[in-house]
């Protein structure tokens, strides 16, 4: 059994899917799509960056999204088999739209819609509701989650055994990191990131997504979509909208869907798109899990007969 995972922000960098789209016209289609969904050369700024820019929340979240569904259609074409073959997907945070993609609930046109609108109300809202994001390495879940209700700062990320992301306003993540380093956490790190994402402070932007994303057809997933809200499987619309809108300010159960996802019987994991921060974190979750990278040229081609 396989499962397809999908990265999110963070694993973006210049020249992702240039390889691509220059190798295969399945990758080359989805990118001149793009490009006239969002008016721009959304493209451009992934081959050629500037970094700087293309890390902006704004764009960043339309350019990991193009470059993931670029490979996935490189990878199809490769493999003459138009349909998942994949028995679970996830994507992590902004992956996850990738992963609704490849579930067949949206199409990429859709996709890439919603997710530039997710960006653009995340941004406005992390400007209008200032906060921050801090990595924790080396403690316990139970005691960031005791840590998190002495300062008030919220849990972001459950990414895998030691590392856990927290959110919130300035004053309550600079409290929560304070206790932390108390408490004997290894390293206690500020991510480089416009605001406090998956916390209370997007709820506002998250129904603003809710009256936005009110006209997109979804349809059932063709497999099963692990949440990051619930870390369960969805493939019911109503359920997964739900979801969509509830995500934007819930915690991302990353390693709690993973282990999931092997409790299934799955023991081999694509993971589709740009950089391989997910092999990282599966590898903590369970080292004996297989990932294969889907998301340069040359790891396509190991697919060919």
């Amino acid at each position: 059994m396989v499962a397809f995972l999908f990265p999110g922000q963070g694993s973006q960098y210049a020249g992702m899917g240039k390889d691509l789209y220059e190798a295969y016209p399945a990758a080359r289609a989805v990118f001149d799509k793009a490009d006239s969904i969002v008016g721009f050369s959304l493209s451009r700024l992934c081959f050629d960056g500037p970094l700087t820019e293309l890390t902006r929340t704004q764009n960043c979240q339309p350019a990991v999204l193009t470059a993931s569904i670029a490979a996935l259609e490189a990878l199809k074409a490769v493999i003459n088999h138009q349909s998942p073959v994949a028995s679970f997907a996830a994507g992590l945070s902004l992956g996850e739209y990738s992963a609704l993609i490849a579930c067949g609930v949206l199409s990429f046109e859709d996709g890439l819609r919603l997710v530039w609108k997710r960006a653009m109300l995340m941004e406005e809202a992390a400007k209008k509701h200032q906060g921050k994001m801090c990595a924790v390495l080396g403690l316990e879940r139970s005691l960031v989650q005791e840590i998190c209700r002495e300062s008030q700062a919220e849990i972001a990320n459950l990414n895998c055994p030691g590392q856990i992301v927290i959110t919130g306003t300035a004053l309550a993540v600079d409290k929560a990191k304070g206790l932390a380093e108390e408490k004997g956490a290894k390293r206690v790190l500020d991510l480089e990131v416009s605001g406090a994402f998956h916390s209370g402070l997007m709820r506002e932007a998250a129904e603003e997504f809710r009256v936005f994303s009110q006209n997109t057809r979804l349809k059932d997933a063709a497999i099963p979509l692990v949440s990051n809200v619930t870390a369960g499987p969805l493939q019911n619309p109503l359920e997964i909208r739900e979801n969509m809108v509830k995500q934007i300010y819930s915690p991302v159960r990353w390693e709690d869907s993973v282990r999931f996802i092997i409790g299934q019987g799955v023991k081999t994991f694509y993971e589709i798109g740009p950089g391989s921060v997910l092999k990282g974190l599966l590898r903590k979750i369970d080292p004996g899990a297989q990932v294969i990278n889907i998301g340069k040229r040359e790891e396509i081609d190991n697919f060919k007969s």
